[in-house]
C-alpha cells in the first residue's frame, strides 16, 4: 500500500524542486568521500584494477577517476574483448588484477532474461578472479534490492548479490540509489502514448559521477565483505522529479502520480528506495547536476542562436 510520509514536494516561484526536508538540510548518513588522497596510488601501491561494463555510463567515469588516481584501470566490455556470459577474454582481462569492480547491467530486463544474465556473468566472473588470485570484488547493486520481490529485475540483482555473498572472492557490495541520469529510463518504462504515470514515493537520487567516486573509494580500500549504501543528499517524490526532467530536456509527455503505477514490475511505498541511516552520502544537488547537465547546455545554446540572430 502507497504511503505518503512527510512533506510533499512542491515547486517554489523559481520552478525548481523543492526537496522534502528543510532546504540546506541534508539526509542523515555519512559524507562521502573518494575525490581526494582516499583513491590516490602511493608509493608501490598502484593496483591494477579491472573494471566490467568500463564502457559505460558509471564504469568509463570509474576507469578515468582510477587511472588519474594512479592505478591501472582497465576497461572490460564486449568493446574490448570480453564477454562475461561466455567467457571470452576474461581469464586475459584478469591475470593480475587485484580488485575487479563489476558495474554490468543486463542488456534485456524481462524475468528470464535479467536472471541469466546477473547468474552466469556472475558465476564466470567470480570464477575468474580465484583462478587469477583476485583479493577484492566490488559490485554495483541497487538500494532496496531485497525489498521488491516482485520484480524479475530486482529478483536478479539479489541472486547476483547471493552469489557474490557465497564465493571465496572477498567483497564489497555498494548499493546505490537512483542516478539523475537514469530518470529518463524510469519514464520510458511507465509511458502509455503521451502520459507517463508514476508513483509519487519517496527516492534519495545521486549523480553517476557520485556514483563513481565511491565505487573508486572501495576498490582502492579494503574489502568489508558485506553491503554499503550510497544516496544523494537530498530526498523528492520521484513523479515530480521525472517531471523536471522531462520538462528540462524538452520532453512534452505529462508526468501523472499513480500511486497503484509499477516500478519495473513491483509496487512500491514511502521506503522501497530510501538507504538505511548510516548510508554514504553524495555531494551533488539536483539542481546542480541539471545546472551542468546537456539539457541545460541545449538549453544555453539555444539561446545563444536566438541572440545572435
Amino acid at each position: 500500500m502507497y504511503e505518503r510520509a512527510g512533506a510533499h514536494v512542491s515547486r517554489v516561484k523559481t520552478g525548481h524542486l523543492t526537496p522534502d526536508h528543510a532546504p540546506g538540510d541534508r539526509r542523515p548518513g555519512h559524507h562521502l568521500g573518494g575525490r581526494g588522497n582516499d583513491v590516490i596510488a602511493k608509493g608501490g601501491s598502484a593496483m591494477k584494477v579491472v573494471v566490467i561494463g568500463g564502457t559505460g555510463l558509471i564504469g568509463s567515469k570509474l576507469v578515468e577517476k582510477l587511472r588519474k588516481a594512479g592505478h591501472d584501470a582497465l576497461a572490460a566490455s564486449p568493446d574490448t574483448g570480453v564477454d562475461i556470459l561466455t567467457g571470452e577474454g576474461l581469464d586475459e582481462a584478469l591475470d593480475g588484477a587485484e580488485v575487479v569492480v563489476d558495474v554490468a547491467n543486463a542488456p534485456a530486463w524481462d524475468d528470464a532474461a535479467v536472471m541469466d544474465f546477473f547468474l552466469t556473468s556472475s558465476r564466470n566472473i567470480l570464477t575468474a578472479e580465484t583462478a587469477a588470485g583476485t583479493s577484492h570484488h566490488v559490485a554495483l547493486s541497487v538500494v532496496g534490492t531485497d525489498r521488491l520481490p516482485e520484480s524479475g529485475y530486482f529478483r536478479a540483482k539479489l541472486a547476483q548479490e547471493e552469489a557474490i555473498k557465497a564465493a571465496a572472492v572477498p567483497y564489497t557490495i555498494v548499493r546505490a540509489t537512483q542516478f539523475f541520469e537514469f530518470l529518463g529510463r524510469i519514464a520510458d518504462s511507465n509511458t502509455n502514448g503521451e502520459t507517463v504515470r508514476i508513483p509519487p514515493v519517496l527516492v534519495q537520487p545521486e549523480a553517476a559521477e557520485d556514483v563513481a567516486a565511491a565505487l573508486a573509494v572501495a576498490a582502492a580500500g579494503a574489502p568489508v565483505n558485506g553491503t554499503v549504501e550510497l544516496a544523494g543528499p537530498e530526498t523528492f517524490r520521484l513523479d515530480e522529479l521525472t517531471r523536471r526532467v522531462l520538462s528540462a530536456s524538452g520532453d512534452a509527455r505529462k508526468v501523472t502520480a499513480d500511486g497503484s503505477a509499477r516500478y519495473f514490475g513491483a509496487e512500491l511505498d514511502d521506503r522501497s528506495l530510501i538507504p538505511g541511516e548510516d548510508a554514504r552520502i553524495a555531494p551533488t544537488r539536483f539542481e546542480d547536476w541539471l545546472d551542468k547537465s546537456a539539457f541545460a547546455h541545449e538549453a544555453q545554446r539555444g539561446q545563444t542562436g536566438k541572440g545572435s540572430a
